[in-house]
């Protein structure tokens, strides 16, 4: 069956432009063209509702793209997907709810500008839903932490520069736990089974070193600022301040 751009994008359920958009990035094979008319066939539109059933998961469009041209296989497709509905993904089949930046800023009651720098130096992170950027509750709890800060007496500019140089060194940090992964799980899966069961093998290992990853980090960091909060206090305070800090540090743990 043939299609006019229009007849190809109703069948679809697109639009008009979203079809050209994706053609212009390559996610479609160009039409056969008789004269000045362009038409499209079924082959479009399975690759139309691939691309869609693609971007529900949270994959993005330069993902989806490798997948179409087969530079990733089915064992990527679930590795990705895995990582894409991790704390957010296709919304019809996540029970947290997602929202836009700006539905952030009225449930945290904290100003969009404020957020949007915040956003900018990478403290807040969103998770892709459909190609759209997205936040959850975590965030707004997340946010609203970051506002005690403020609350308390710290100075934005300070407060903002501490983000930059968290991210920074968080990035670098997961960068490295990333290539470990690739190196001493992906590979050796990919090299030892078929695409059904190393697709099967890297969720399931994704899923089991997410959470102990993501614990190790934060009992860390929460260790490491407590003893240098003490230490702080050991060379600085009275007796009073660091007889409060030991009794707060037994009791948080």
């Amino acid at each position: 069956m043939a299609y006019r751009v229009d007849e190809l994008a109703k069948a679809a359920d697109v639009s008009v432009d979203t079809v050209r958009y994706y053609q212009s990035k390559g996610l479609l094979p160009p039409p056969v063209r008789s004269g000045r008319v362009a038409h499209y066939g079924e082959e479009h539109l399975a690759r139309l509702h691939r691309i869609r059933g693609l971007q529900a998961k949270g994959l993005t469009l330069a993902t989806i793209r490798r997948l179409l041209d087969g530079e990733l296989d089915a064992a990527d497709e679930a590795l990705v997907t895995a990582v894409s509905a991790t704390d957010g993904g296709d919304p019809a089949n996540d029970p947290e709810e997602s929202f836009s930046l700006e539905e952030l800023a009225e449930r945290s009651r904290i100003p969009l500008p404020l957020l949007q720098a915040v956003m900018r130096e990478g403290l807040l992170v969103p998770r892709r839903v459909g190609g759209q950027e997205r936040y959850t509750e975590a965030d707004v709890a997340a946010a609203r932490a970051g506002l005690s800060l403020l609350e308390a007496g710290l100075p934005l500019p300070e407060v903002l520069d501490l983000a930059r140089r968290h991210h920074a060194a968080m990035r670098e940090v997961a960068e490295r736990a990333v290539a470990l992964f690739d190196e001493h799980i992906r590979h050796p899966a990919r090299a030892s089974a078929d695409d059904d069961a190393a697709a099967e093998r890297l969720v399931d290992a994704f899923n089991a070193l997410l959470p102990a990853t993501t614990t190790l980090v934060a009992h860390h960091f929460r260790r490491t600022l407590l003893a240098v909060a003490q230490e702080h206090i050991e060379r600085v305070g009275d007796d009073a301040e660091l007889a409060a800090v030991e009794r707060e540090a037994g009791r948080i743990g």
